[in-house]
């Protein structure tokens, strides 16, 4: 029992990259990637925090390599990722060379800024060598000089044009392992370069908006942005950059992915937002189980409604759902059907008892 769909969501059918053990593009899974902000060269604190983004469900992670401390670092955090690495380089090549060289699976790089075509050539044979892939990432607040000019300012046909020029240099070196984004914190800038360069090249999609800013503002603009692309069927691999904990932006998304159903990983709750009807505390209740709930990595539904205005059609679409009743006495719902009353006090327990009964069915049958 789960949510069907009103409509399917028809991807562009794009090029397929390896980046390390994850294929990007095609029919593959929408990856979710978030970016580290230790201190590189502290490498405990830095296999702490992939670590503790990749429980939250990352397939990809990206570290930033401002130095050769940090690259040189690369060849112990790789070690202990259980994701593949990218490396963030701006500008030198050999960054790019000793990152490559030191575990690497991915250089997010503008092959413009490294300098001249023999720069180029040896990073990309470094990367053909250690079977690394490469990002072009454009970004509207790093546009080459001569395009600025060009534009007078970040516009969308300018990003475009960035990605269309470093695409060249990378096809030129018979180098195609490589996907491609063109990132504004502005929202409407952001989409429309994609919109436009999906219709010109089917290399994979890195979909973001860069800077997006704090939890709350940053989640919106992400949410609104990716979502709308996404709905067209526009995008590969995604990132949501907030100025928060990177783990946050994991939940936020795959949560995104979640809810236009393009990944099933966890357990999906549909609640009410509670009323004066509520028979029971539902914010506080969706809350706790939550947080209990979170560890679980099987696609479940679950409705939590605090009445039955709502509650029994909720449930009839979920796996397992609670529906408030009178006095207390609740209803709970397997696969649809009523199963049994359940006291206010004892919903959190009785749910996630049963929530992990069904897992426990579920990976059986799996």
């Amino acid at each position: 029992m789960s949510l069907r769909p009103f409509r399917d969501i028809n991807r562009k059918k794009t090029k397929v990259i390896n980046v390390g053990n994850v294929k990007i593009g095609g029919d593959n899974p929408i990856s979710v990637q978030s970016m580290t902000n230790t201190l590189t060269t502290d490498v405990k604190a830095t296999i702490k925090q992939i670590n503790d983004i990749c429980e939250e469900g990352a397939d990809l992670v990206r570290v930033s390599c401002p130095d050769k401390d940090s690259t040189f670092a690369l060849k112990e955090i790789t070690k202990h990722a259980q994701v593949p690495i990218i490396a963030d380089i701006h500008f030198h090549y050999k960054r790019a060379i000793e990152a490559a060289e030191n575990g690497a699976k991915c250089l997010r790089i503008n092959p413009g800024n490294i300098g001249d075509k023999l720069k180029i050539h040896e990073v990309l044979s470094a990367a053909k060598n250690n079977n690394c892939s490469i990002r072009i990432g454009v970004n509207a607040g790093s546009l080459e000089r001569d395009i600025l000019e060009k534009y007078k300012e970040p516009c969308p046909e300018a990003l475009v044009e960035s990605a269309l020029r470093n695409i060249k240099i990378l096809e030129d070196q018979d180098f195609f392992n490589f996907k491609i984004s063109v990132k504004s914190s502005d929202v409407f800038l952001s989409t429309t370069a994609y919109r436009q360069l999906s219709k010109v090249t089917d290399y994979p999609l890195h979909l973001g908006i860069t800077e997006a800013g704090s939890f709350i503002t940053g989640s919106i603009k992400s949410s609104i942005g990716l979502g709308s692309l996404l709905m067209d069927g526009i995008g590969d691999t995604i990132r949501i950059s907030l100025s928060d904990d990177p783990v946050k932006e994991i939940k936020i998304g795959n949560e995104i992915l979640k809810s236009l159903n393009l990944r099933n990983r966890g357990v999906k709750i549909i609640s009410c937002p509670s009323c004066a009807r509520q028979a029971f505390q539902v914010i506080n209740t969706v809350k706790i189980l939550e947080e209990k709930l979170s560890y679980i990595k099987t696609p479940l539904t679950l409705s939590i409604i605090g009445c039955v205005v709502n509650g029994p059609g909720e449930a009839a679409m979920t796996d397992i759902g609670i529906t408030g009743g009178g006095k207390g006495n609740n209803m709970l719902y397997l696969s649809g059907i009523q199963s049994e009353k359940v006291l206010s006090d004892d919903i959190i327990s009785k749910v996630v008892s049963e929530v992990e009964k069904k897992v426990a069915e579920l990976d059986k049958k799996l």
